[in-house]
């Protein structure tokens, strides 16, 4: 039987991909190495591609490491990566950067919306302070926040989801069957959330399903079933007001 947004109590949200645009955000954070080397060969995609690939695998080596730290490598790594010169600086630079990075223009009034029908959480793989810093762009009070610093780990180990999973029904009283999980990313969020038999909307917002570009998100070798997909937060909002 299909599924409708009725049918569920909580929206359990990634952030960075999808209600925070962590793309041109980094893209914005890695200028000052690329104007330091006086750099025009790089350009958005690749860069973005090589931040996949690097911040996924140091993740996986230091899953206790704090977002802020694992920026800060990724940028030494990535300057190595491109023959750059970089510095203690510039890395530490990148690694703070975060708070900077732009919400969605469609995620604050999207999330009032969903506010009104639904309760939502933040299972996010950065730092509580991290996630603080982005929240005040977001517009909404979430009722519970889970960071991969709580955890000890980063999406898409089985972790983050067991924690969530625990929480929630301590926490707000919602069982597994009341989880909507609400993302962007498939490789953190969709493939993870699939394995405990979560219901799943993904919001697309590089076009995947239409053969758009992996962009700062690490691919997957198959594109996982999902319960709804909308092209970003405004149409899921616009789906939910009408329910």
């Amino acid at each position: 039987m299909a599924k409708r947004l009725t049918d569920f109590k909580v929206l359990t949200f990634d952030c960075y991909g999808t209600l925070i645009d962590w793309e041109s955000g980094i893209w914005d954070a890695l200028q000052p190495l690329l104007m330091e080397n006086a750099c025009q060969e790089i350009t958005r995609g690749p860069a973005l591609v090589a931040f996949a690939q690097e911040e996924s695998a140091q993740q996986a080596r230091t899953p206790g490491m704090l977002y802020p730290d694992i920026l800060k490598e990724v940028h030494g790594a990535l300057a190595h990566r491109f023959k750059l010169r970089s510095s203690d600086e510039l890395d530490a630079a990148f690694g703070a950067s975060l708070p900077h990075w732009p919400a969605f223009p469609d995620t604050a009034d999207a999330l009032r919306v969903l506010k009104t029908h639904f309760k939502l959480v933040i299972l996010s793989n950065v730092n509580r302070a991290g996630f603080a810093a982005s929240n005040r762009k977001l517009g909404v009070a979430f009722d519970a926040i889970y960071t991969a610093e709580d955890v000890g780990s980063y999406k898409p180990a089985p972790a983050n989801f067991e924690y969530m999973l625990k929480h929630l029904p301590e926490d707000l009283g919602l069982a597994p069957g009341d989880i909507l999980h609400t993302a962007q990313s498939l490789f953190h969020d969709h493939v993870p959330a699939g394995a405990f038999g979560l219901a799943r909307a993904w919001i697309d917002r590089q076009g995947l399903s239409k053969g758009g570009d992996w962009g700062a998100t690490a691919e997957v070798p198959e594109r996982p079933q999902v319960d709804f997909l909308f092209p970003t937060m405004a149409a899921l909002a616009e789906v939910a007001g009408q329910a």
